[in-house]
């Protein structure tokens, strides 16, 4: 009986081996693309969308009964819908602060540029491994090459190198070719092409597909989908023509073109491995006003005021975001290139050399409390100059809001800021509230001694 046992048990270590081994030659003849299959299941593809001049009050998940947004809407639905978003005022200034996740005060030169020494969140996606893309409009110079210097592999983009029409028959740069269509065209659709056909190519890599779309900036005028539309235009209409109908038609265009690639996704099979992300670069054009909340709600676009930095935004992620769920938390546009870095498992590729300003929210979006922020700041000179008393700077948090020339408002109550509060009619807890926004606004004033940039050349 000894002796059976014996061989018993050799047969078993013998078979445990074999298994072992059959195991370890799977392993070692898998497919590169299973690897990177289980890689990509833990870092998600990322898609964030920069609406070009569409403020808060213009989608309906945030209380607008005026302009169509289905698909915005549904997104907000299934995903997670934040009321204290805030841009900077106009569209340069965001652009570089989304970018690279820094405040204006540090690296703000120029209305159109982007600083070459600026480092963006494509470039620390890209040197994580992420195929990165970006379609729409640029308005940052740097030529041909200078998507390609800031990270993105791909682009096809309007206002690279010049300023074409962006609407009926555009003209547009791709991949350092310049395209101009004559056939009746429509520029957000030729860009949003692009992005669909990026997503398709690189459905089984882990990508960045970055959309500022052209959409919908003035000039106002018809849409593909508008009963006045005309595809022999080759012209942007003057100003005399713009009009609220028409810019009610493009929101609709930009609310399309989102559930065109939020489609895309699907499509390509990604969806629910894709973190997407819809925001605005400023408010809206301040010649429109909008029917919002009982009173007409005029744009702000190139002003501090609520109107011109409160601005949507909506994360979809399918089985990681909690459906339905509104977030009160403050958001700034220096917060997206930490939030993106770190779904992307990029934290590490961050530049050190340099002061970010953001903090990621992606624990928020998971669902957990995260580290959410006490204020955000604002430092704006449209056209980048420290002299004089055009900057403005201010912090603010969901309630109050401090200029650094002293004046103080309660924003829900006043906004538009015609009502500074007096001392007398602050209580304790406000003035506590008042000296924290003070102690930050001294704090970044003192930094911005270390803007290192100097005279920055003339536009070409």
């Amino acid at each position: 009986m000894r002796l059976g046992r014996e061989h018993h048990l050799g047969f078993h270590q013998r078979h445990v081996m074999l298994l072992l081994i059959a195991a370890t030659l799977i392993v070692w003849n898998r497919p590169a693309s299973s690897s990177v299959a289980a890689e990509k299941n833990q870092r998600p593809n990322i898609v964030l969308i920069m609406a070009d001049d569409m403020g808060y009050e213009c989608v309906g998940a945030n209380g607008s009964k005026f302009y169509s947004t289905p698909n915005l809407d549904r997104l907000a639905a299934e995903g997670m819908r934040f009321e204290h978003c805030y841009s900077q005022p106009i569209c340069t200034p965001s652009r570089v602060q989304i970018m690279t996740g820094r405040y204006n005060s540090r690296n703000y030169v120029r209305f159109g540029l982007l600083h070459p020494n600026e480092i963006t969140f494509a470039n620390v996606l890209k040197d994580a491994g992420y195929k990165t893309c970006i379609a729409g409009k640029w308005q940052l110079e740097g030529g041909f090459k200078g998507p390609n210097k800031f990270g993105f592999d791909e682009y096809c983009l309007w206002q690279l190198t010049r300023r074409p029409c962006r609407y009926p028959n555009p003209g547009v740069e791709v991949n350092g070719k310049t395209l101009d269509y004559t056939d009746g065209e429509y520029g957000p659709d030729i860009v949003s092409d692009y992005l669909v056909d990026f997503i398709q190519r690189h459905k089984d890599e882990t990508f960045l597909a970055y959309y500022p779309m052209i959409l919908p900036h003035w000039p106002f005028q018809p849409t593909p989908d508008s009963d006045d539309w005309d595809p022999t235009e080759t012209k942007e209409w003057p100003r005399k023509k713009w009009n609220r109908k028409h810019f009610k038609d493009m929101v609709a265009y930009t609310d399309k073109m989102v559930g065109k690639i939020d489609q895309a996704l699907k499509t390509a099979g990604v969806r629910e491995n894709t973190l997407l992300i819809f925001t605005c670069d400023n408010g809206t054009y301040e010649m429109i006003k909008s029917p919002f909340q009982g009173r007409d709600y005029k744009g702000g676009k190139g002003t501090t005021p609520n109107a011109g930095t409160h601005v949507p935004m909506i994360a979809s992620w399918p089985g990681t975001i909690q459906p339905g769920t509104v977030s009160q938390d403050l958001i700034d546009f220096s917060d997206l290139l930490p939030t993106l870095a770190e779904a992307a498992g990029a934290s590490s590729k961050i530049p050190q050399d340099r002061t970010i300003d953001g903090r990621s929210f992606l624990p928020q979006l998971k669902g957990n409390e995260g580290n959410p922020r006490d204020w955000v700041f604002c430092w704006y000179e449209r056209n980048g100059k420290r002299e004089g008393n055009n900057v403005k700077r201010y912090a603010r948090n969901q309630t109050y809001k401090l200029y650094h020339d002293g004046r103080f408002y309660n924003v829900p109550a006043d906004e538009l800021e015609k009502r500074n509060l007096k001392p007398g009619e602050i209580d304790t807890e406000t003035k506590a509230v008042r000296q924290e926004l003070r102690a930050v606004l001294d704090k970044l004033v003192a930094e911005e001694s270390e803007y290192s940039y100097g005279k920055v050349p003339k536009k070409k």
